[in-house]
């Protein structure tokens, strides 16, 4: 079966970030066969899964799976329980609807140069999408101790029995990312695919 990526990205991020520039090489390299997406996410979250879900719904006969980095890791997790598949968190976001509360007004994408409007009821949203029972076998978690955004430790009572990876120092954009890509993957298991 043929296998595809959607990598999702964070808040106030793009397809153009670092790590999904860098898993976007790096499986053109090692696994061109591999279908790959990374779409510049809605702000909205209810959009935003939508139009994820639109994605997959587009390519019914792949076997996906999902990368998500910060916030795009709590998208990617409400979407490997719907479709049970495998998912990769890179410090994920856990409780994005605390968080991201110190945000609501307008904002403008550093990438995109984008302005939007965060919204209190995006906080409602991002809460229906909390999923409280997870399937710990789906996941691989990267975490960095460094994190100046996140508490890692979140990620990590959050997920105790998936594939949990703890690095110690390292920031919010998790340092060497490069590095971890050959053991991603493996995690997904994309070299059965060839």
């Amino acid at each position: 079966m043929p296998q595809a990526i959607l990598y999702i990205h964070g808040f106030n991020s793009s397809p153009t970030s670092m790590k999904a520039e860098l898993t976007k090489r790096y499986l053109a390299e090692h696994f061109p066969e591999v279908e790959f997406y990374c779409p510049q996410i809605i702000s909205s979250p209810n959009a935003a899964i939508a139009q994820l879900e639109s994605i997959i719904s587009s390519r019914p006969n792949v076997l996906w799976h999902f990368v998500g980095s910060s916030l795009g890791g709590y998208f990617a997790t409400y979407l490997a329980e719907k479709y049970q598949v495998k998912a990769v968190l890179v410090n994920p976001a856990i409780t994005p609807y605390l968080l991201l509360a110190d945000y609501i007004g307008w904002q403008t994408n550093p990438y995109t140069q984008e302005r939007y409007q965060v919204l209190p009821e995006h906080m409602t949203e991002l809460k229906a999408l909390e999923r409280q029972k997870i399937t710990e076998n789906l996941y691989q978690v990267m975490v960095q101790t460094g994190d100046e955004v996140l508490d890692y430790q979140l990620a990590v009572d959050k997920f105790p029995n998936s594939q949990l990876i703890v690095q110690q120092g390292g920031d919010h954009s998790f340092i060497d990312f490069a590095d971890m890509l050959p053991t991603i993957t493996d995690f997904l298991a994309l070299a059965n695919a060839k």
